[in-house]
């Protein structure tokens, strides 16, 4: 499910519609007002049901080689929550996460002036269903939002808060100023210049992990081939004959 605003929720159905053509199923909700992270779970609510679920927020972007072994290690999750830690340089501009040599969460504060620890908590979580009532009681913070933080926090008051850290070799980019897209940028395309190869092209992905066809692939990179994300595409399904 993406979630977003009255105005840009109908770009994203535009661009990536029900999920079909890659074989999968999205869903849309609008959050009509800024009412926090944590108002993700009230609205997906019904679409979480009886689930576990993942939260990633959209202005985040992760990239390593061990990512997908790290997705899978925290989906198993049978209770509880999981929140990452992230190494960084400059701590106080982060929320920062403090923990015992067992993973076990100690604090977490919100951009602190003295840092417990140097890592930071990025925006990538994953909770047990007891997530959508926790969400329910979170009273708005004084600027009017339901705070991630209280979640945690209400997780951490019942000692069902784990940290899984983030090594050296993992990416973390926050592109939600226009600083923070131009690094993105520049990182992805570095990657992408140096190694030959698209970073999270989504129909690879797809075509990969068997949720489409090589056919299906091609007829996607066919529509697409006047671009060099088309012929990218096209030029996978060469690759695999």
């Amino acid at each position: 499910m993406l979630i977003s605003t009255p105005e840009d929720t109908p770009a994203y159905q535009r661009l990536l519609g029900d999920g079909s053509r890659l074989g999968l199923k999205f869903s849309y909700k609008v959050q009509e007002t800024p009412r926090g992270i944590a108002d993700a779970f009230i609205l997906g609510e019904t679409f979480i049901g009886d689930d576990h679920v993942c939260l990633i927020l959209g202005d985040n972007v992760f990239y390593g080689q061990d990512l997908t072994r790290v997705l899978n290690r925290a989906k198993k999750i049978e209770t509880g929550a999981i929140v990452f830690g992230y190494p960084v340089k400059d701590a106080h501009s982060f929320g920062v996460v403090e923990f015992d040599n067992t993973n076990k969460v100690i604090s977490i504060e919100e951009k602190p002036k003295n840092p417990k620890s140097n890592f930071a908590v990025p925006g990538l979580y994953f909770y047990d269903n007891q997530v959508v009532e926790i969400a329910k009681k979170v009273k708005p913070s004084a600027r009017g939002e339901i705070e991630i933080t209280a979640v945690n926090n209400a997780y951490l008051e019942k000692n069902e808060l784990n940290i899984i850290l983030l090594g050296r070799g993992m990416a973390w980019l926050d592109t939600g100023t226009p600083g923070g897209m131009l690094k993105a940028a520049q990182y992805v395309e570095t990657i992408q210049e140096r190694q030959g190869f698209y970073v999270s092209c989504i129909e690879e992905i797809a075509w990969r992990r068997g949720f489409i066809s090589r056919e299906q692939l091609r007829a996607i990179g066919e529509g697409l081939k006047m671009t060099d994300y088309g012929q990218y595409i096209l030029s996978l399904v060469e690759e695999s004959v």
